[in-house]
């Protein structure tokens, strides 16, 4: 029978679609395998049942969804259990001639299991000590950039005064140099280049009395 599509959606229609949808996703299923099942019962195509879900219905459903993803959660759960409780221990037996080749197959499935677990635990405890390697890491990293930056901090602070240092060295030399300056041109030098001392007498009463350079008193 040929799908048609019908434009029209009654309340009977959505409330079908919502309980097909709810209950395929308690059961673990899809909601295409929900889609093509509601399709098939009103004679519509799986996609305009999709597109009416996701337009019109989910929305009124939101806490439905989330009661159903945790019904199917623990339906799985519960089906773990049972398995695991239901499952009997391996016991290894001799070999008879009318049980040879099962035996061998049980002991065989029991030793690849053990080998699985006992890898998974080594993985565990590789990646454990992993952790605390990269831990341990991490802490040194951080303390030897807490000591890079308290060095760097110093050299700054030393820097700095020495920059200090250096300016007020620059300050005296500037003058000094002023001094040395004004020291040399009060100096009067003769042509020959020595320096001309001013010439005193004494005159009779005991004083000194400067002469004229070059005069004989």
């Amino acid at each position: 029978m040929v799908k048609v599509r019908q434009d029209a959606w009654s309340h009977e229609d959505d409330l079908l679609l919502a309980e097909t949808v709810l209950r395929h996703i308690r059961e673990g299923s899809t909601q295409l395998n929900a889609f093509e099942e509601v399709g098939d019962k009103l004679n519509r195509t799986s996609a305009a049942c999709g597109f009416r879900w996701n337009a019109e219905v989910r929305e009124k459903y939101d806490n439905a969804i989330d009661l159903a993803k945790r019904q199917r959660k623990e339906k799985k759960r519960a089906n773990a259990v049972k398995t695991t409780k239901t499952r009997q221990p391996v016991i290894p037996v001799m070999q008879t001639a009318n049980d040879e080749e099962e035996p061998a197959q049980t002991m065989d499935e029991t030793s690849i299991t053990m080998d699985t677990v006992i890898r998974y635990l080594k993985q565990v405890k590789k990646d454990y000590y992993a952790s605390n390697q990269s831990k341990l890491s991490l802490e040194q990293m951080q303390k030897e950039n807490a000591m890079l930056k308290e060095h760097v901090s110093n050299l700054e602070k030393k820097l700095e005064s020495t920059e200090k240092q250096f300016a007020t060295v620059q300050e005296d030399y500037q003058v000094f140099m002023q001094i040395m300056d004004r020291a040399r041109k009060m100096t009067v030098l003769d042509d020959q280049g020595t320096i001309q001392s001013p010439a005193f007498r004494m005159d009779k009463n005991g004083n000194l009395q400067q002469v004229a350079n070059g005069t004989n008193q």
